[in-house]
């Protein structure tokens, strides 16, 4: 699997480099608030602070108790130290201290910095906004996801409208990812810890991995990641130089036991993370035309979903004074990232080395976009591995008839699902793609009474034509099946009435539009096929 283990905290720490801008005024705002901290309470310890071009966070633990009521006091505080700088406290929590569950909770204040006041007064409007556009309440109104107490926090279950969007979107990308020569495969999502301690994942992750085990005696891991997996289909039998590259994908669960105050009733955190990655397996001469393979599948895909723009690369590279952290030959590690700063150059990435980053088996090229509220996220990604193979001695043989270890390039374009399904939520407002729709067409009669065989007509039409489509015959009044289409977004209503019913016809509006649209049956499907082929 790419390694999207760490993918907020990863873009965290790679805006964290940047001293600049909003960066330099949070962390000018942190130092404040820890003074006024410190003067404001007693026996201030156990205290750090961090900051990026986002937010700020100041952690600490004093004898008084302290809650989101004490902001306003706080804030006067920082704008008498400095009149210049303009902070807005954004919320109080508890986190454990050094982020270690084994240690004592302490208190965690978030904030922002503001260059003046009407910033201040902009960002608490657009915050109110929002909060509307959060993907927890378009989830809930949109009825896509739900969670529950009996099954637990980061636990997300998908409705069946939920569903249609998460496969519509498996669908999407697996289309695409075969045009660039992947094929599916199926993994479990148990296995022995032997295969993650060959990987090296059970070292690294140790602290995260659900174990299982049963009265019989058995004792598996719960998949964290899928590239291991993967290998031991690679390794199934014998390989040519002629061969490659394999390139496999798959769309599973992976597990990850995520601190318990990390997760909660969002699709941001989970404990059940359905991956979308792959893996292609290459001789080295055949390494820089994968990672150019793999990079312009991203740009198409996320071209396609209108979300390429405001863009950047980061080249994630070692942490150079800290070899151990990671597997592999240095030989290797200087090749790899060779390898993706010249095809940086040549796709005009113009990726930026952030060092500490990469993945524990090689180098990446992580692909940063903002969310609705602005902050950095990263889900696409492109890894080199020259560590795997020869971890688990797979090979091929090459045209003199020896063996060799092929290099492992490791991608994810859509990531995570949930992860992806929030960004896109809040990024859209709720109003998705009609391929996308979980609901296409929603037929509303003007009175069911006089058009109901009509409006069955045309349902058994769309139905066959697989347009997902539904019928509103409840006894609710027309204006209010009407307000309730639109509630839930559906991308066209179809209105039936006397006219529509004795011409043999269909009239709709679109979403968001006040325009009737009137055509016969046959053009009409027509029209929304072409519609749903639109990307």
């Amino acid at each position: 699997m790419t390694d999207t283990k760490s993918d907020t905290i990863n873009s965290q720490s790679k805006v964290k480099k940047k001293k600049e801008g909003n960066n330099m005024l949070n962390e000018k705002a942190v130092l404040l608030l820890e003074r006024v901290i410190k003067n404001e309470y007693t026996n201030v310890n156990l205290d750090s602070k961090y900051f990026d071009e986002n937010e700020f966070y100041y952690e600490f633990k004093c004898d008084e108790k302290v809650s989101e009521n004490d902001f306003n006091n706080l804030e006067e505080k920082i704008n008498k130290l400095d009149k210049d700088c303009f902070v807005k406290l954004i919320r109080i929590s508890g986190v454990y201290y050094k982020g270690d569950k084994n240690n004592e909770m302490i208190n965690r204040i978030s904030g922002k910095a503001f260059n003046n006041k009407q910033e201040i007064e902009d960002y608490i409007k657009n915050r109110e906004e929002l909060k509307e556009n959060d993907h927890r309440k378009i989830g809930q109104d949109l009825d896509l996801f739900c969670f529950s107490d009996y099954v637990g926090p980061g636990l997300p279950l998908y409705t069946p409208r939920g569903t249609i969007v998460k496969d519509e979107l498996q669908k999407e990308i697996e289309k695409l990812c075969r045009k660039y020569g992947f094929q599916k495969v199926s993994c479990p999502s148990l296995s022995d810890i032997s295969l993650f301690e060959t990987s090296g994942h059970a070292k690294k992750f140790d602290d995260e991995l659900f174990r299982v085990s049963s009265p019989k005696g058995h004792n598996f891991v719960l998949k964290p990641v899928q590239c291991p997996h993967h290998t031991q289909i690679y390794a199934s039998k014998i390989r040519s130089y002629k061969d490659l590259p394999i390139r496999y994908m798959e769309s599973d669960k992976q597990y990850r036991a995520e601190l318990q105050g990390a997760v909660g009733n969002s699709l941001s955190r989970v404990y059940a993370i359905t991956i979308e990655d792959g893996h292609s397996f290459c001789r080295v001469d055949q390494v820089k035309e994968e990672i150019i393979n793999m990079c312009n599948l991203i740009r198409d895909f996320y071209s396609r979903m209108g979300l390429w723009n405001d863009v950047w690369v980061s080249l994630s590279v070692r942490d150079y004074s800290h070899p151990e952290k990671y597997i592999g030959d240095s030989k290797d590690w200087e090749l790899c990232e060779k390898m993706l700063e010249e095809v940086s150059d040549e796709l005009n990435l113009n990726a930026k080395k952030c060092e500490g980053e990469a993945a524990l088996y090689g180098p990446k090229l992580d692909f940063m976009f903002k969310d609705a509220l602005g902050r950095e996220i990263q889900i696409p990604t492109v890894q080199v591995d020259f560590a795997t193979p020869k971890r688990f001695d797979l090979n091929y043989i090459d045209e003199n008839g020896e063996k060799k270890h092929p290099v492992m390039v490791h991608r994810a374009v859509l990531g995570s699902y949930e992860r992806f399904l929030a960004l896109i939520l809040e990024q859209f407002k709720g109003v998705l793609p009609i391929w996308l729709s979980p609901v296409q067409v929603n037929i509303i009669p003007v009175n069911v009474k006089y058009h109901d065989e009509y409006c069955k007509k045309i349902f058994d039409l769309l139905n066959e034509e697989d347009i997902r489509v539904e019928y509103d015959n409840s006894n609710e009044r027309f204006n209010k099946k009407i307000m309730n289409s639109n509630k839930m977004k559906n991308p066209i209503n179809v209105i039936i009435g006397d006219k529509e019913r004795d011409n043999n016809l269909i009239s709709f509006k679109k979403y968001n539009s006040e325009e009737n649209i009137s055509m016969n049956i046959e053009d009409f499907i027509k029209f929304i096929k072409e519609e749903i082929k639109k990307r």
